[in-house]
């Protein structure tokens, strides 16, 4: 039986206030949560029984795939308090029913990947690894810690983030999915707080373990911001990048039950979510427009996030922007880039413009 854990504990806090209600990996991603296309992806590559590592809003897990009647059995592992990356693996690894040596896949469940996970097995098998870890190159690797490897892809060091070029000794990052050897993942302490980059993983280099590097240019996003969250549901569109889950490339995913006046344009990936309204010479571009959401007439949205439930005034522009649900966008506003608006926020028509209007004051003077 191939088994698999889904590190999905975390609170999300760089999407927030999207993941004020919601974990990061439940959030809908090209018509799905993001969560289901990793476990489509999982399946297809064999896994038979999966466990979620737990923590944050954790029952919300469990009423997402309540219904689930898939050829997959799914455990849920709850981390009661913070055990970090390498303690959260260690508390779902206690519901594994594997033996000692089998291979265990282990995924963030925020990352997008286009890795191909039986191929991971594979070689971590013919390479009798302790650890197998996907990485990935990266053009500027600054912000990330580094895995170098030598000519045989047997990891040498994990490095911190480089502060100079001179430190930029390679280009290859830690991916965020692995397989583990089970004795290996059930030597991890399971009393503290551990990390699996910092702790784990070196302490296996240093000791001699068979650590080694599958290194790809397969398709990679970390959906941890508003942009990238974006950005990741569009490439599953247009097909850049790729889910069991999602039909052939197109420019934009509308459901079945949304309005989209003949006018619009709906474009770059861009999805619409059931039951939204977008009205007369809208325009959205590589966005997603979520549950009963309307849009008036001229507004404009880009690479941005409409949570369920708000509504967006004519003519307004939305650029890099995330609106929390319930929340209402008056008339002409133009937000600017990177804002985010509270659950429930209301803003008048005019209320908020990166460029000045003519309107009159409405104050005697």
């Amino acid at each position: 039986m191939q088994e698999a854990i889904i590190l999905v504990g975390g609170k999300g806090t760089r999407l927030r206030p999207l993941t004020n209600h919601t974990p990061k990996p439940l959030l809908g991603v090209a018509g799905s949560s993001f969560i289901r296309h990793q476990v489509a992806k999982l399946m297809a590559a064999g896994v038979e029984h999966l466990v979620f590592a737990t923590s944050y809003l954790a029952d919300l897990f469990e009423d997402e795939f309540r219904s689930f009647s898939r050829d997959l059995e799914i455990s849920y592992a709850v981390e009661e308090v913070p055990l970090g990356t390498g303690g959260a693996i260690r508390n779902a690894g206690r519901l594994l029913r594997g033996p000692s040596d089998a291979p265990v896949l282990v995924l963030n469940g925020d990352i997008l990947s286009g890795v191909d996970l039986r191929a991971v097995l594979e070689q971590h098998e013919a390479r009798r690894a302790d650890v197998t870890l996907h990485l990935t190159r990266v053009a500027d690797p600054r912000a990330f810690g580094l895995v170098p490897t030598d000519g045989s892809g047997r990891v040498l060091a994990f490095l911190e983030k480089p502060k100079t070029a001179e430190e930029c000794v390679t280009d290859q990052i830690n991916a965020g999915c692995y397989v583990f050897r089970r004795s290996v993942l059930d030597a991890i302490p399971a009393d503290r707080e551990v990390s699996v980059e910092q702790e784990t993983f070196p302490g296996l280099v240093a000791r001699g373990g068979r650590v080694f590097g599958h290194t790809t240019a397969d398709y990679w996003r970390d959906l941890g911001t508003p942009l990238a969250f974006v950005h990741g549901s569009a490439d599953l569109v247009t097909g850049r990048a790729a889910s069991p889950l999602v039909g052939p490339p197109a420019e934009a995913l509308i459901h079945p039950t949304a309005t989209v006046d003949p006018t619009a344009r709906v474009t770059g990936g861009s999805t619409i979510g059931p039951g939204a309204v977008i009205g007369p010479h809208v325009v959205v571009d590589r966005s997603i427009v979520g549950e009963r959401v309307t849009v008036a007439e001229g507004a404009r949205i880009h690479e941005s996030v409409v949570d369920h439930d708000a509504s967006i005034g004519s003519e307004t522009i939305l650029r890099e922007a995330v609106v929390g649900c319930h929340s209402h966008v008056g008339a002409e506003n133009e937000l600017p880039a990177q804002l985010r608006l509270s659950c429930g926020i209301r803003i008048p028509a005019q209320g908020v413009r990166v460029s000045g209007t003519a309107a009159a004051c409405p104050t005697a003077h």
